[in-house]
């Protein structure tokens, strides 16, 4: 679950589904993402804070982040896929509405930098940063956005950008 402007939030599920809700219509949501490939749940879920457009999306088992604009529902406008084990976690850069870092089972953050239009080969990781072991969680900093902080086995470590 992500929460985007004030009273609205979007949530991922085990039917491969993104809904986004509003409390003033508590009755209702939409779907703006269905994954194509049967029974895929989506994982986690990131809405950038600068611009609230953007959302990330990361799928079970996967090594592929998907990146959503809530104005074209149904279609990714990104695929960042260069981790070489599943991806566990997604957060956006809280100053930036560019930047997203992921991190996964092959023990690296990817720090990326979208760019307007993704090129034909895809989009590269701008920095990588290895850990010790498989990456369980991350957290950007709003307070500092100079850090992120990574979460593997029984460690956590800061990570300044």
């Amino acid at each position: 679950m992500a929460w985007g402007e004030a009273g609205v939030f979007a949530s991922v599920s085990a039917d491969g589904s993104v809904r986004v809700f509003d409390l003033r219509d508590k009755e209702h949501s939409t779907i703006i993402y269905e994954c194509p490939v049967p029974d895929t749940p989506l994982l986690r879920l990131a809405w950038n804070k600068q611009d609230l457009r953007y959302m990330a999306t990361i799928l079970m088992d996967s090594n592929k982040i998907l990146i959503l604009d809530i104005r074209t529902p149904g279609i990714p406008v990104a695929e960042l896929e260069r981790h070489g084990g599943s991806v566990n976690a997604v957060s956006w850069a809280p100053q930036s509405c560019r930047h997203i870092c992921s991190a996964g089972d092959d023990g690296q953050a990817l720090l990326w930098d979208l760019p307007t239009v993704a090129g034909p080969n895809g989009i590269d990781p701008m920095m990588v940063y290895p850990a010790a072991g498989e990456i369980n969680q991350l957290q950007w900093s709003a307070a500092q956005p100079d850090w992120i902080a990574i979460a593997f086995g029984n460690k956590m470590q800061m990570l300044k950008v």
